[in-house]
């Protein structure tokens, strides 16, 4: 049940994130495209969101010891499921949404117009360019530009 509590509070961020996205008329922001969960037995999690719910998993990322870094299950073309193992940094949940931008540049620089303070981009082991934000409410969201090398931007153009 909390599992299940827990995708549908995904989803509801993500449509309520997306609304508002949709409403700021920038062309360099895309789309809600995940929601990070942290769990305490990722297999186990992704035997549930696969074999429960049909989201098959888009590709995985290992850390450099071979263990499980984060494994991504496909709801459809352009949205996930981001499932991460809990740690003593990240507790069992939602951690956190990922927005998917053209252009990281002018995203983190529009977010620092209006006041907000954005990470400096950074280039992920996915292919991804990976930045931060979080609102003072604590919730972290995850911008993601998405370059034809990145392991998401491959998932979603094998999407059948």
């Amino acid at each position: 049940m909390r599992k299940l509590l827990l995708f549908i509070g995904g989803i509801v961020v993500g449509l309520v994130v997306q609304m508002a996205i949709a409403q700021s008329q920038n062309n360099n922001i895309v789309r809600v495209n995940h929601v990070g969960i942290a769990v305490p037995d990722v297999e186990e999690a992704l035997t549930y969101y696969s074999e429960t719910l049909g989201f098959e998993e888009a590709f995985r990322i290992n850390d450099s010891d071979g263990n499980v870094a984060l494994v991504y299950a496909q709801v459809s073309q352009n949205t996930f499921v981001e499932i991460q193992p809990i740690n003593e940094l990240r507790p069992a949940g939602i951690s956190h949404f990922g927005v998917h931008v053209d252009n990281m540049e002018a995203v983190i620089s529009m977010f620092r117009e209006r006041g907000a303070e954005v990470q400096d981009s950074i280039a992920s082991s996915s292919g991804a360019i990976l930045s931060n934000v979080v609102d003072p409410y604590g919730v972290r969201m995850e911008l993601l530009e998405l370059p034809a090398e990145s392991v998401h931007r491959q998932a979603m153009d094998r999407w059948r």
